[in-house]
């Protein structure tokens, strides 16, 4: 039986898009142009083949961006959600997992390009709250 499909979109919801499935495994991506791009310490990854790929609505609201040689990334220009990234020599686009609308059955199998790390990022001994919350020290 086949998974059904898994639909995504920007922060605006300007534009939409549907997989077909996740065809690589989801990794958190520590690069300096991911962390840049994302303004974020890590970005969620996972490879599609193109024919898994479908805009759904808004194409018309994308712009791109080439961060490095040949490897396009895009974005809505409305909200700025980076939505994926290609190098179009390669049969898959790389998926921006964060914007999907539905939870994908797999999890992360990796961080990749750790070595780029930002010094003040931390994964254990860090609280965790199911909510915004103001830490007891600045109350």
């Amino acid at each position: 039986m086949t998974a059904p499909a898994l639909h995504g979109s920007c922060l605006c919801g300007g534009v939409r898009y549907q997989v077909e499935q996740l065809d690589m495994p989801i990794q958190h991506c520590h690069c300096h142009t991911c962390r840049k791009a994302h303004a974020a310490a890590f970005a969620s990854t996972a490879g599609v083949l193109r024919q898994h790929f479908r805009w759904l609505q808004g194409q018309e609201l994308l712009n791109r961006y080439e961060s490095s040689p040949g490897k396009l990334r895009y974005f809505c220009r409305v909200c700025g959600s980076q939505l994926l990234a290609e190098r179009p020599v390669h049969p898959h686009v790389i998926l921006r997992v964060a914007t999907l609308d539905d939870a994908p059955a797999q999890r992360p199998n990796a961080h990749i390009w750790c070595r780029h790390d930002v010094a003040w990022l931390m994964y254990a001994d860090v609280p965790a709250y199911a909510e915004w919350q103001l830490p007891a020290s600045t109350k």
